[in-house]
């Protein structure tokens, strides 16, 4: 299983798409690793700056409502994996991009509006968060303030991320 959580990398828009988490003139590169360097490479925020040496230390994203829509690929997922980040936290995910995610043995955790926007409270400090996947709760904090949260998963959801994705469930299942 991989690990979960770290420092915090927000990024406070809705409806960022797959062309914006890795742009589809790299989606013929032949490793995930080649696609490490072009994460988030096209995305328009104000404010970020995709190659902030700070984004590659990264554990987890926290973003707004329907995140992955676009095009449906694995890359977008991959694209973070080899990025170490593991988790993606937002009230609403694209249902292939979170498939995707928990495919590749990777947390996408809906959380209510309120609950992201508790969460952005945390956006100008050092914060990071820490899963607790027995608990399904995860707990922001940064200096002595820290909340915690509950989340829910399907069942076999979380069989895929406990096997490490959908092709190490299938090898022991099958």
């Amino acid at each position: 299983m991989k690990s979960f959580g770290g420092k915090v990398l927000f990024l406070d828009r809705s409806d960022i798409n797959t062309d914006e988490i890795i742009p589809a003139r790299y989606l013929t590169e032949i490793s995930k690793q080649s696609l490490k360097p072009h994460m988030l490479e096209d995305l328009n925020l104000e404010g970020f700056d995709p190659k902030d040496p700070g984004n590659q230390e990264a554990g987890l994203i926290v973003t707004r409502a329907n995140f992955g829509c676009g095009s449906s690929r694995e890359h977008a997922p991959w694209v973070f994996e080899v990025n170490n980040i593991n988790v993606v936290i937002a009230s609403s995910f694209a249902r292939i991009f979170r498939q995707n995610m928990f495919n590749c043995g990777m947390l996408a955790i809906e959380l209510s509006e309120a609950d992201i926007d508790k969460l952005f409270r945390y956006k100008d400090s050092d914060a990071r968060i820490d899963i607790d996947f027995t608990k399904d709760t995860l707990t922001i904090s940064s200096g002595k303030e820290s909340s915690t949260f509950p989340y829910q998963i399907s069942e076999f959801d979380k069989a895929l991320v406990k096997a490490g994705g959908w092709v190490e469930f299938a090898d022991a299942k099958y």
